[in-house]
C-alpha cells in the first residue's frame, strides 16, 4: 500500500492496479483535482468543487458495506466539526486490505459513540485533519480520537499549507504536533507501507505535499 498526500484532506491510495482518492476538492482550493478516469473515489463530506465528471470506477459518499479489488470498505456516517449536534453528515471510511486497516475520518467532530467506535474495532493507521479553527478537526480533537483508536501509525491532513485556500485559517503543521505532544517518525513524499512496519507503539508521520 502507497500513500500520497496532496494537501487539504486529499490523499490518494494505490494497491497493484487499484487507486483510492479521498476528498479531491483541490481545484477550488488553489491547486488542480487530481482524480483520474478509473479511480474509485471516496467523499467524506460532500465537497464545493469536486471533480465527479471523470469516468471513475466508482464513487463512495455514503454508509455502507463495499468491496473493490479484494479491498474492504466500511462507510461510517459521524458528525462533522460544522455540523449541529444531532446531525451526521459526514462518512468516515474504514479500508481494509492486506492485513492493513485504515481509517480516514475526514473533518470530524471527535467525539465517537460506541456503535461508531464497534464499527471501527482494529485501526492501524488513522489519517485524520488537525486544521482547526471550527472548520476541520483541531488537534486536541484528533488526540482524543488517537486515545480511543490507538492506532500503531498517525497521518496528520488539513493543516496550513502554502498554494492551499481554506475557507477557515488553519493551524500550522508544527503547532498541531505541540498540541499532540508528538514527533513526526520521518517525513517522506510517498509512505511505502506493509503490515510488518508496524510498531505497537504510536507513531506519527509527515507526508509531504504534492
Amino acid at each position: 500500500m502507497d500513500i500520497q498526500f496532496y494537501g487539504a484532506n486529499c490523499i490518494v491510495i494505490s494497491q497493484k492496479n487499484t487507486r483510492i482518492v479521498v476528498d479531491d476538492n483541490l481545484a477550488v482550493l488553489g491547486k488542480k483535482n487530481v482524480i483520474k478516469a478509473g479511480d474509485v473515489v471516496l467523499k467524506t463530506s460532500e465537497l464545493e468543487g469536486s471533480n465527479l465528471s471523470v469516468d471513475a470506477k466508482i464513487i463512495i459518499d455514503c454508509p455502507g458495506e463495499y468491496e473493490v479489488d479484494d479491498i474492504s470498505i466500511v462507510g461510517i456516517p459521524v458528525r462533522l466539526n460544522t455540523d449541529e449536534p444531532d446531525k451526521h453528515s459526514g462518512t468516515m471510511f474504514k479500508l481494509t486490505t492486506n492485513d492493513i486497516d485504515l481509517l480516514i475520518t475526514g473533518r470530524i467532530y471527535p467525539l465517537l459513540n460506541d456503535q461508531q467506535l464497534e464499527a471501527v474495532g482494529m485501526c492501524d493507521v488513522l489519517i485524520i485533519p488537525v486544521g482547526g479553527n471550527g472548520y476541520a478537526t483541531d488537534a486536541k480533537g484528533a488526540l482524543k480520537i488517537i486515545k480511543d483508536l490507538e492506532p500503531k501509525l498517525v497521518i496528520p491532513t488539513n493543516y496550513a499549507i502554502k498554494g492551499i485556500n481554506y475557507p477557515v485559517d488553519q493551524s500550522s503543521f508544527e503547532d498541531a504536533l505541540k498540541e499532540l505532544g508528538m514527533d513526526a517518525r520521518e517525513k517522506v513524499s510517498k509512505l511505502k507501507l506493509k503490515a510488518t512496519d508496524l510498531t505497537d507503539v504510536t507513531q506519527l508521520i509527515e507526508l509531504e505535499v504534492l
